[in-house]
């Protein structure tokens, strides 16, 4: 095992706190205040990860920490070393979850980007739907109900993410090309998703404490960045909230939106391979 300091794994651990709260202290301010924000407060209302456990620090397995490190014994995973206190071994009731979890992530490294769905699973979201029913119904929609329906009638929907597409309305899904499914999941997800990348925080956060909470972090920066795209090249007009569309209805814009794509698949790769690597690594001790 390697070993940390106190000075340095304290540094680590400010470090990691200070990053993360540019996003959780916002996000606990807004909650107070009862207000709230249509793109940042989805990584926490939609994901099962609290803000105190986002600011958690680990350094991951392989690692013993020195000095006075008893504040992690308080909780689960942790136990005490000679030299320190350290991650115990991956407990073997975590394995079924963790291999499913690198069969997705490996089938999903395993393809090439597909950059062809433009975000349209926004715009099937409120497709044909009331007003008072559309999802962010204090936002407006920047062509009104009738253009958004007229821009999901005169492109495809080709969504593959079972997550995206569950939340489709009724008229939305016999439209699309795929019927995704969980059953279906390793099979169709694939690496130029935007919410297949946004969705490697889920995976870094499920490993914890098993991976080093730098590596959540890189994730939940990467899904902070994926979201802002999806809800600027949404239906809705963000503009109040400094966000400029991406006019995905225009061939200029899914150009645009292509491109931004294509970039965010190329930041994701090598999150995924890292967490692949932890999967194979954790699981091998208890094979």
């Amino acid at each position: 095992m390697g070993v940390l300091s106190e000075q340095r794994w304290r540094v680590r651990q400010r470090e990691h706190v200070a990053r993360v709260r540019r996003w959780t202290d916002p996000y606990q301010r807004r909650r107070s205040r009862g207000e709230k924000h249509p793109v940042h407060d989805f990584l926490f209302q939609y994901y099962p990860h609290r803000p105190a456990h986002l600011e958690r620090w680990s350094p991951g397995p392989g690692v013993v920490l020195t000095g006075a490190a008893s504040e992690f014994l308080e909780r689960p995973g942790f136990t005490t070393t000679r030299d320190g206190v350290a991650l115990a071994p991956f407990p073997a009731r975590r394995a079924p979850a963790t291999r499913a979890l690198l069969a997705l992530l490996e089938a999903t490294a395993s393809r090439a980007p597909r950059l062809s769905c433009f975000g349209l699973h926004e715009w099937a979201m409120v497709y044909r739907q009331p007003p008072e029913r559309v999802r962010h119904s204090q936002l407006p929609l920047r062509l009104g109900s009738a253009g958004t329906d007229t821009v999901v009638e005169s492109l495809e929907l080709r969504c593959g993410h079972v997550d995206a597409f569950r939340f489709f309305t009724g008229p939305a899904r016999p439209r699309n090309a795929l019927q995704p499914s969980r059953e279906r999941q390793v099979e169709l997800e694939q690496p130029g998703c935007l919410h297949a990348n946004m969705d490697l925080y889920r995976a870094a956060f499920k490993l914890d404490p098993y991976v080093p909470s730098e590596l959540v972090a890189d994730c939940f920066e990467l899904a902070v960045g994926l979201r802002e795209l999806d809800m600027r090249a949404s239906p809705y007009d963000l503009s109040g909230l400094g966000y400029e569309p991406v006019r995905i209805e225009t061939p200029r814009g899914r150009a645009e939106y292509a491109r931004a794509q294509a970039d965010f698949a190329e930041r994701a790769r090598p999150l995924r391979e890292r967490l692949i690597e932890h999967c194979r690594g954790l699981l091998a001790q208890v094979q």
